[in-house]
């Protein structure tokens, strides 16, 4: 497994397992045991994602020494704020039986993330995270925080795949030595996107599948993916991606393919903000 080297020396797998939308307990343990033993060593979940438990469950369960596997959660909007974020790390850290994370993330850029990540400071300092980040903060939030804090967040984990390539957000992130981190890495199947035609003739001459080719553009930009399946045989294709090398005239054939916006979501809307500030994980 390749990986990129965050500021503060640890280093970030390339890929890794995402859990999102693996809400059954029992199938959500079963994949993270699955995803291990296909070689995966990084997993990604989060309060909102209601699995933390499950996922806690399999890693501890795997044999593996804690120190062979990484552990991505996040903090949920309602959480937001100094003492809401040490409470909701807490819940968190007791739901996956750990005593230490290895990256906490403020999952989305509302409610009071300054107050978030102040708290988040505390938890670095004091050992109790490996490296502190956010998810979804676009570049002008992103550099507001940056220059704003004593310590810079570390990975921000945001939208990236052929039809939303973020090579503004990219730029902006080296500037300032944050690693990007990609989720939906396959634009979560949207527009057709594993039969489009440029990645079904890419996939073709290297003998690969197009969700191969998607993860290997990845690499070759330099960004860590978390892509998702339930599927033990696409766990296995989702890491075989190491052995072949796209051509410069086949990445700039999937250059072509971005729109330049997300057909996910958006985060500059203040509809947007209204929902994700009403969603609430517990009581």
């Amino acid at each position: 497994m390749q990986s990129r080297r965050l500021y503060n020396g640890i280093e970030l797998p390339m890929i890794g397992y995402g859990t999102f939308q693996i809400r059954d307990s029992r199938r959500c343990e079963q994949c993270v045991l699955d995803a291990l033993e296909a070689g995966y060593r990084l997993f990604d979940t989060a309060a909102s994602y209601e699995n933390e438990a499950a996922v806690g469950r399999a890693l501890r369960s795997s044999g593996l020494p804690r120190e062979e596997w990484y552990v991505t959660t996040k903090l949920w909007v309602q959480d937001a704020g100094y003492d809401g974020t040490l409470r909701a790390f807490d819940r968190s850290l007791t739901k996956l039986g750990l005593d230490k994370i290895d990256l906490y993330l403020i999952h989305q850029p509302f409610g009071d993330y300054y107050g978030a990540w102040r708290a988040m400071e505390r938890l670095y300092r004091e050992g109790a995270v490996r490296a502190v980040g956010v998810s979804n903060f676009t570049p002008e939030r992103l550099v507001d925080l940056c220059m704003n804090q004593e310590i810079s967040p570390m990975v921000d984990q945001i939208e990236i795949h052929p039809f939303f390539q973020q090579s503004t957000a990219l730029r902006v992130m080296e500037d300032y030595g944050v690693i990007p981190q990609a989720w939906a890495p396959f634009s979560e199947a949207q527009k057709d996107i594993f039969h489009h035609k440029t990645l079904t003739k890419i996939a073709g001459r290297h003998g690969k599948t197009t969700a191969q080719v998607m993860l290997r553009w990845h690499l070759q930009r330099d960004v860590p993916a978390i892509p998702k399946t339930v599927h033990r045989e696409r766990m296995a294709e989702n890491l075989d991606v190491f052995d072949f090398e796209l051509t410069e005239k086949e990445m700039e054939s999937i250059a072509g393919m971005d729109i330049g916006h997300s057909e996910i979501i958006d985060h500059h809307s203040f509809c947007t903000a209204r929902q994700l500030n009403s969603v609430k994980i517990h009581g």
